[in-house]
């Protein structure tokens, strides 16, 4: 920093956004896109990591600049566009993020932009990433240095053509006699004279190969051959870049450790309907087990009128019972009782039942304790689980409820004898973010599955991308009621969550794959 320029002065981060998979990124390069005023990126950096510039409130939103270079496609950013882009948002004072699959300095052009950077006076910060070369050969089971097979690799573009008559600067006949591990970037298209030239420089046809496409992304796919047969593999399984080339005897650890194709859900296409503020719960869950999750919230929760709740609350002492059905509703109810200046301690004399581990689960993180927890998680069974209660008739029970949630459980108090107050604390509303996108998606590539985790998931998601679109997808579903909800809008259920919860649900998933044939 010169003695003229200001830590408040824009900057240039030249983050290294990793191969493929979000986890990936570095705790710097979050750090950092959170904070960001403007984020260009690459078409190898994954969309998904631009969703965490939206976790802070800021006055303006990010600036977002799509800078793809595909194989030298005409739609692609010229270098020297992209430099001077980077040099005019940081004159502007912006905090830029240029975000670059894999490593900025690993055949990322991030050393030219640094250079153009430190030429214009700007300030920068390199944050590296976690390069392609290593991370998609780890992803499916290949090491690319093992004590007894390879203490070397060697990182080279697959660019330059050897049999070019102008040569090049890669001397592909010392790569064949150094022996260890060869690792490709950008080579499907010169892979041809490549392995001529390996071959012809000493190394074995017999050499083990590999190349991995779309490296740690839940779409990876992995074709594994010998360095004289492998590009026919490529041809017939059909692979198209981005891939990585992996040439040497650490190719043949793979049948021993590959793990990530080896997930249960690996491979599989899962639609996350839920709630904006709730989906990330069950997408994490269903990615870890190896999906790819097209997550499109389907409704969002919209607080009613509290004048209802505010009054209740002020006469808890009036009710012997208080039932909440819904993580939802015990947000809601705990936020308005704080707001009232009261605590846990209002619930003194009164019993608590939920339907449902993860209602009770929200209730106990409130400092409530649940007195009725049914082991089947509808209302049918709270009441009966009610139903020998001699303290029930004649009582007065509160009912946190959604707008629109089913009498069942208030017309069977009542019948019970119960004196039943039903306050409606939110709705779920159709939330149309991504609906578009997503029917195309459904329409012309498929999925194999959607999951439901309430009854309103179900109605908002085939207002969302029509009943013909949500028709072709067959549902998970989280309970009896959601099922029945899914049937009714003719929707095919094949598979309900024994227990009503989302690791239940992702359980179920996960179990119905794993019995299901390869082939079905």
């Amino acid at each position: 920093m010169t003695r003229n320029e200001s830590l408040t002065d824009g900057i240039v981060y030249l983050v290294g956004a990793g191969p493929g998979d979000p986890g990936l990124l570095t705790l710097r390069g979050g750090e950092l896109l959170v904070t960001a005023d403007a984020i260009v990126y690459d078409a190898l950096a994954n969309p998904a990591l631009l969703a965490l510039a939206s976790v802070r409130e800021r006055d303006q939103p990010v600036e977002l600049h799509a800078v793809g270079k595909r194989g030298g496609a005409p739609e692609s950013a010229k270098q020297h566009e992209i430099n001077q882009l980077l040099i005019r948002l940081a004159r502007e004072g912006k905090r830029v993020v240029r975000l670059k699959g894999g490593d900025p300095f690993v055949f990322g052009r991030g050393s030219e932009e640094a250079q153009a950077l430190a030429r214009a006076g700007i300030r920068f910060e390199v944050v590296p990433g976690v390069t392609a070369g290593i991370a998609a050969p780890a992803y499916a089971g290949i090491p690319v240095t093992h004590r007894r097979a390879s203490t070397s690799v060697t990182f080279v573009t697959g660019h330059e053509d050897p049999s070019d008559d102008n040569g090049g600067s890669v001397d592909w006949s010392a790569l064949a006699r150094a022996g260890g591990t060869i690792v490709l970037y950008m080579g499907v298209t010169k892979l041809p004279q490549i392995a001529s030239a390996l071959v012809a420089g000493g190394m074995p046809a017999s050499t083990p190969a590999a190349a991995v496409q779309w490296g740690t992304y839940p779409r990876q796919r992995t074709a594994t051959a010998t360095l004289g047969t492998l590009v026919s593999e490529i041809e017939r399984v059909g692979m198209r870049p981005p891939v990585i080339t992996v040439i040497g005897s650490v190719v043949s650890l793979r049948d021993e450790i590959a793990w990530f194709e080896h997930r249960p859900l690996f491979g599989k296409r899962i639609i996350v309907t839920r709630a904006q503020s709730q989906a990330a719960t069950i997408s994490e869950r269903l990615a870890a087990a190896g999906a790819e999750v097209l997550e499109m919230p389907a409704s969002r929760i919209e607080p009613l009128d509290p004048a209802p709740l505010q009054r209740a609350i002020a006469d808890l002492k009036r009710y012997r019972f208080v039932i909440f059905t819904s993580q939802n509703a015990v947000r809601i109810f705990w936020d308005e009782l704080l707001a009232s200046s009261r605590d846990a301690r209002a619930f003194a004399g009164v019993e608590i039942a939920a339907i449902g581990p993860a209602t009770a689960a929200a209730l106990l993180e409130c400092g409530l304790s649940v007195d009725v927890v049914p082991e089947r998680f509808v209302a049918e069974a709270l009441l009966e689980a009610l139903r020998d209660r001699r303290d029930l008739r004649g009582a007065r029970v509160l009912y946190a409820a959604a707008a629109g949630a089913r009498e069942t459980l208030e017309v069977g108090l009542r019948d019970l004898g119960a004196v039943v107050d039903r306050v409606e604390l939110y709705r779920s509303v159709p939330d149309g973010a991504g609906a578009a996108a997503l029917r195309e998606r459904l329409l012309h590539d498929g999925a194999d599955l959607a999951t439901f985790t309430s009854a309103s998931s179900v109605t908002n998601f085939v207002a969302a991308v029509g009943a013909d679109a949500a028709a072709r997808v067959p549902a998970a579903s989280i309970g009896p009621v959601t099922s029945q909800a899914a049937r009714d809008a003719g929707l095919r259920v094949d598979i309900e969550a024994p227990q009503s919860t989302i690791a239940g649900l992702v359980d179920a998933i996960a179990a119905h794959y794993a019995a299901t044939p390869v082939n079905a």
